[in-house]
């Protein structure tokens, strides 16, 4: 593994940086307030190509590998998590099902679109009674003329009220079961028996990105949007998006956990007790040490995975490592920032309570911790 950053990786990253640190930043505070994703900036990342970094020219896209889009991620999360969560699940979740399995004709009524910027994605597999058992779905998609009338319910999509489109898992056929039964609808917002039944407000974090239920009742979905356009596909596509998204998710984690690092740093060095800045003590110092050995090794990692993924490399336990590594370094550095502030790491006059309930989403979104922890077991032939 190359640990240099190429110059376009370089000149990316810095752009990244600079877009979110001068564009979002100023958002972030109403977005976390009113709950509210700040619809502008989709546009605007799809004209600097930040939406299309890992997607080939022709379709508008950068044509860069996986650890060119984590470089892009690890800057905007690091400024918010939530508004990091909604560009994840428009191009990680979304646009990658699409690209990696969709028609020509999806593409492009969906995937050039979405990499402009003018439509959001999202993907619609969690059920009020199903999260990490995907195959106890209860959606179901029966075939009628030339679509598919779908019907049911799901529950914590991100972007659900304010996507364009949202891929839908659903059962084609029970008798089949998961893996050969199941279909991946891409169901657009006006489309009749497609409704929002209730956008979610009160979250612990990631307060600025759309979090929604949603509701199929007899929703006829023409057949020419079943991705692929062939049946019982839909179990695997899902899989192996998320393996994707898994590593984006990782080192998103271990942005949350460094920003709550620099912050708590900038603190320590300010902040006076007994006559010095608090950063002098040796029990202060440990804190700082402990947390950066373990975020340093979460990133280089989840980095590592990035690479291997980019190379087409078989890497279905090392993803749920990185992702593991991840949540166990940030919880800890988020943690650990909170107690060197104190008092005030307590209120919201600082970032570090905001990473605080930001990183605990991590431990389950794109699949649980125990569901990893499930993963490793399972690859390791236990």
């Amino acid at each position: 593994m190359d640990l240099e950053l190429t110059e376009e990786q370089k000149m990316i990253q810095k752009t990244a940086r600079e877009f979110a640190q001068e564009v979002i930043q100023p958002l972030v505070e109403e977005a976390e307030k009113e709950e509210k994703f700040p619809l502008e900036l989709f546009p605007q990342m799809g004209e600097l190509g930040f939406l299309g970094i890992p997607f080939p020219e022709e379709y508008g896209g950068i044509g860069a590998d996986k650890v060119t889009q984590c470089l892009f991620v690890e800057e905007i999360s690091k400024v918010c998590a939530g508004i990091a969560a909604s560009v994840d699940a428009h191009c990680d979740l979304a646009l990658s099902a699409i690209y990696r399995f969709g028609t020509q004709e999806q593409k492009e009524r969906f995937l050039i679109p979405g990499i402009e910027g003018h439509k959001i994605g999202a993907l619609a597999i969690t059920e009020p009674n199903a999260g990490s058992d995907v195959a106890a779905l209860q959606s179901t998609a029966k075939r009628k003329g030339d679509g598919y009338v779908l019907n049911g319910s799901k529950l914590f999509i991100t972007n659900g009220s304010i996507a364009d489109f949202v891929l839908v898992l659903a059962y084609l056929d029970k008798s089949q079961g998961a893996k050969k039964g199941m279909g991946l609808f891409i169901v657009e917002k006006d489309t009749p028996g497609f409704q929002v039944t209730r956008k979610l407000k009160g979250k612990m974090g990631h307060r600025s990105s759309d979090t929604a239920e949603l509701a199929f009742e007899d929703c006829l979905v023409p057949a020419e949007n079943l991705l692929g356009g062939e049946e019982g596909n839909g179990f695997m596509q899902s899989l192996q998006t998320l393996l994707g998204a898994r590593i984006s998710q990782a080192v998103k984690t271990v942005a949350i956990g460094y920003a709550a690092f620099e912050a708590a740093l900038t603190y320590a060095k300010e902040r006076k007790a007994f006559g010095q800045p608090i950063s002098q003590f040796q029990a202060i110092q440990f804190k700082f040490a402990n947390m950066l050995t373990r975020l340093e090794a979460a990133r280089t990692y989840a980095f590592k995975v990035a690479y291997m993924y980019s190379r087409k490399m078989p890497c279905l336990k090392e993803a749920a490592m990185a992702k593991l590594m991840a949540c166990e370094a940030a919880q800890f550095a988020t943690y650990e920032a909170i107690q060197i502030l104190g008092g005030y790491g307590y209120v919201d006059e600082y970032p570090v309570e905001r990473f605080y309930r930001d990183v605990r989403l991590s431990t389950i979104t794109e699949g649980t911790t125990e569901i990893q922890c499930l993963i490793i077991a399972r690859e390791l032939g236990l």
